[in-house]
């Protein structure tokens, strides 16, 4: 049986305003390809289906275009699991109707904890694989709040939560397992593990108050042959464990992600020993971030025009003199080059200084966590008084993005 594994395609999202459906369009494309020409049995999708809790219309219609593409297809089986991004009861709304499409979606957890084991069968119908499919673990669903606790025992119960719900999840697998014979058992997940690999810039973001809820492999039960993870964009295994894998993004999600090669993941079982390969992802939308003086920037323009480049460019002026008409003049050099300039950065402290109502520095370059810090700085809230305030703050923050808007 093989199985494809991918995660975080983040449907929807923009780029400084910048709407990127062409992209998202070519990948899935490309994905329905490989599938066909790999012979997929069954699609993993690992969370993050989509950027944000309440889609558009475009980005749900390339979702179910490309459920219905695939289900037609060599595929037998298509399972989605919700990330920390997705809507829950959004994803699982239309989960009877996917069903007859071979489409199983787990948006959350539920009362019935073997809606989260799923058999995958042969073309004869015979039990093949056994999938845990466990989606994103929100803070309610694996916690209990007590009063006075602090941050390292809310963290210490999150993993315990954590490690609990794939005990139990598994152990349904392995009595499914000694009933359908030695058929292997592949978990799913959506999470940050110890250790875990991020860029600047990639969105990815703390799943859990006090950041220091990150699971190490030790966390997974043994009898899982292959466990897809989804939330970091890079590639990457988990501590040792080669069967414990991050497949990554599918497309950059922002210009740090720009010089990596993007891979799903192909994992072919003969019994329950895993064949893993990684196959690279075309690049469907050139990121290009250029940093430097004047010079420096011109001359890497002149160069990507030389190679006829449709690049999307992030430039960061560095520079020791004051460019004043920076703007006017790096567009000025993408004039008719297919290029465009999604943002400029201008680093230069003096001017800055000299002119601070035309300071470079934006929400982009902040994310919520440093709005607060500079909402206490600007009211001198003490040090003493900080820790608790900011506890407070990041739980509220928590809430409002685990809260499912569709409920």
């Amino acid at each position: 049986m093989k199985i494809l594994h991918t995660s975080d395609w983040h449907l929807g999202r923009s780029l400084y305003g910048r709407k990127r459906y062409d992209e998202f369009s070519a990948f899935l494309d490309w994905l329905a390809d490989l599938v066909e020409s790999e012979g997929v049995d069954a699609l993993l999708v690992a969370g993050d289906v989509f950027d944000t809790s309440t889609p558009s219309n475009r980005a749900q219609e390339l979702y179910y275009q490309f459920l219905c593409k695939v289900s037609a297809s060599c595929c037998r089986h298509i399972v989605v699991i919700a990330g920390n991004h997705d809507s829950p009861s959004f994803l699982n709304a239309p989960k009877e109707l996917l069903r007859a499409l071979n489409v199983y979606v787990v948006g959350a957890i539920s009362e019935n904890p073997e809606n989260e084991v799923i058999i995958l069968n042969g073309p004869a119908n015979e039990p093949k694989a056994i999938v845990c499919a466990v989606p994103y673990l929100r803070d309610r669903d694996i916690r209990a709040v007590e009063a006075g606790e602090s941050i390292a025992d809310k963290n210490a119960k999150l993993i315990e939560g954590v490690q609990k719900h794939y005990a139990e999840i598994c152990r349904i697998a392995e009595e499914k397992q000694r009933e359908f014979g030695d058929i292997p058992i592949i978990g799913m997940g959506h999470l940050f593990t110890s250790g875990g690999k991020t860029v600047d810039g990639d969105g990815v973001r703390e799943l859990y108050v006090g950041s220091l809820a990150h699971v190490g492999e030790d966390v997974f039960p043994v009898s899982i042959d292959y466990l897809a993870l989804g939330h970091l964009h890079i590639p990457q295994t988990v501590g040792k464990s080669k069967h414990i894998r991050y497949c990554g993004s599918p497309i950059p999600m922002g210009f740090g992600e720009a010089a990596q090669e993007k891979r799903v993941v192909l994992v072919e079982f003969n019994g329950r020993a895993p064949l893993i390969s990684e196959l690279p992802i075309p690049c469907f939308q050139e990121l290009e971030r250029i940093s430097g003086n004047m010079d420096d920037i011109l001359a890497r323009i002149d160069k990507l025009k030389s190679q006829t480049s449709k690049a999307w460019l992030e430039i960061e002026y560095t520079g020791s003199k004051i460019a004043a008409n920076l703007r006017e003049l790096i567009e000025e050099a993408v004039t008719d080059t297919g290029m465009e300039i999604r943002r400029i950065k201008n680093r230069r402290t003096i001017e800055r200084l000299i002119n601070l109502a035309d300071k470079q520095e934006t929400l982009d370059d902040l994310d919520v966590n440093d709005v607060f810090i500079r909402c206490l700085d600007t009211y001198e809230v003490t040090e003493e008084e900080r820790p608790m305030l900011i506890q407070s703050y990041r739980e509220i923050v928590q809430d409002l993005q685990e809260k499912d808007l569709n409920e």
